[in-house]
């Protein structure tokens, strides 16, 4: 599974959340958690205050494309949304890299040209 954005500990157990002012929002696909809320069909929400938490943060997805550092940003099916990591631009050209911003190569290419998946907490 290919993860980018906010998670939370809590109780014993990761959710994919998202801070506010409030605290922590978790959620998650199980209806019978206690104090959840429905958001919408198949998806619940609970807010948590930051101290009851046991961690916060934020997780991404990164390994190689053709040797090179890259960040995974989605997947759909056999594909996967890849972000250029290394910081030359000329290089991400040469991998055919499609140009998303200044200094910012993205793709989409065959997950099975991207090696070394791994997450990273941050």
């Amino acid at each position: 599974m290919i993860r980018d954005g906010y998670y939370a500990r809590w109780q014993g157990d990761e959710f994919d959340a998202a801070p506010s002012s409030a605290g922590a929002h978790l959620y998650s696909e199980r209806a019978d958690r206690v104090g959840f809320e429905a958001v919408t069909a198949g998806r619940y929400r609970r807010v948590v205050p930051f101290s009851d938490l046991d961690e916060f943060g934020y997780v991404i997805t990164t390994g190689s494309y053709r040797n090179e550092p890259v960040k995974v940003l989605a997947e759909h099916e056999q594909w996967l949304r890849i972000e250029y990591t290394g910081g030359r631009s000329p290089r991400a050209e040469l991998l055919g890299l499609d140009r998303f911003d200044r200094g910012v190569y993205q793709s989409w290419v065959p997950r099975d040209e991207v090696a070394d998946l791994h997450e990273e907490h941050l």
